[in-house]
């Protein structure tokens, strides 16, 4: 296949490293001030999955180097506040047979993208390994708590065609697998995310210190309450009866495989970059205010994490 993945961050490199390791021809679009990094075109991956190195086909910071490849598939992986513009970018890029894989945190990227491209050409990821931007380039795996599952929550995209592409990542050492449920397995990743990302950012926790704070914890089950509240209100569907079934699960099974991880949210606050919050708790925030509905919780953590941006954007001006 030829793939393009938008964002060299940490999960495009990985992406980037084992697509074409397994024998894809691979290119990436990253930012220009990052270009200087990638002169010799080449990605590492290290960790959980074993040392993978790769040279791509190119990197650039504009779609002007790939207007002649025909391209099977783009993968998006830039933060989530970049998604408009970033699809915006490569649209030029989508054919009849491109498909388009939405691999991003949380609410709102998949309806963004889809309203740009199509449904008939955008796939939708869960996504919950962790990986870690050692420097540009290279990268480290460090927790899997669930293969990445793939699918389309419309039905828009053949299955056959998703199952092949599924298997093909798989092979190539990215564990994933096909799921025609895959929103409300995205919805209870948002779920997970909320609860952990912003708070292990202010704390400068790891999800297993979260947990076993007791005062951490009732911040969590209040996020989670809340979210419970907004998806029932506002018709979002869930595997789940109610919170506290959720948070059974949260606490036992979702949570201990990344006890030891820290948030992608904290590195990218110590390093005083923009934070995804307006798709995590910001979004379940405006969700909740179309609905007339209160959720002081996560008002809360989303109001802290805008201060600390708030903080270092005053201290940088």
């Amino acid at each position: 296949m030829n793939i393009l993945i938008v964002g060299l961050g940490a999960l495009g490199t990985v992406y980037a490293t084992f697509l074409k390791k397994g024998g894809h021809q691979v290119w990436a679009l990253t930012k220009e001030k990052y270009l200087p990094f990638f002169a010799e075109k080449k990605v590492i991956t290290s960790g959980i999955w074993g040392e993978v190195s790769a040279s791509l086909n190119g990197i650039s910071s504009c779609i002007t180097p790939c207007l002649d490849v025909d391209f099977d598939l783009i993968i998006l992986t830039v933060k989530s506040y970049d998604t408009y513009e970033a699809i915006c970018q490569v649209r030029p890029l989508v054919e009849e047979r491109t498909l388009v894989l939405v691999a991003q945190n949380g609410y709102g990227n998949y309806e963004t993208v889809s309203d740009v491209v199509g449904k008939s050409h955008t796939l939708l990821a869960r996504i919950i390994f962790g990986a870690r931007l050692r420097r540009m380039g290279e990268v480290e795996v460090t927790v899997m708590a669930d293969k990445v599952r793939i699918g389309q929550p419309h039905g828009a995209v053949r299955e056959e065609a998703i199952v092949s592409l599924a298997e093909e990542m798989d092979r190539c050492g990215i564990p994933t697998a096909y799921d025609r449920d895959v929103y409300l397995l995205l919805w209870e990743k948002i779920i997970y995310n909320c609860a952990l990302n912003p708070l292990g950012a202010i704390l400068a926790c790891s999800y297993g210190e979260l947990a076993e704070n007791r005062e951490t914890r009732k911040i969590m089950d209040g996020i989670i309450e809340e979210i419970f509240l907004v998806a029932r209100t506002r018709g979002i569907s869930l595997r789940f009866r109610d919170a506290e079934e959720y948070r059974e699960i949260f606490y036992e099974k979702l949570l201990p495989p990344t006890a030891a991880h820290f948030p992608s949210m904290y590195y990218d606050l110590m390093a005083k970059k923009p934070l995804e919050i307006d798709s995590l708790n910001g979004a379940i925030v405006k969700l909740a205010k179309e609905a007339h509905l209160s959720v002081p919780v996560n008002e809360t953590i989303y109001h802290l994490i805008r201060a600390k941006e708030a903080n270092y954007r005053r201290k940088n001006d």
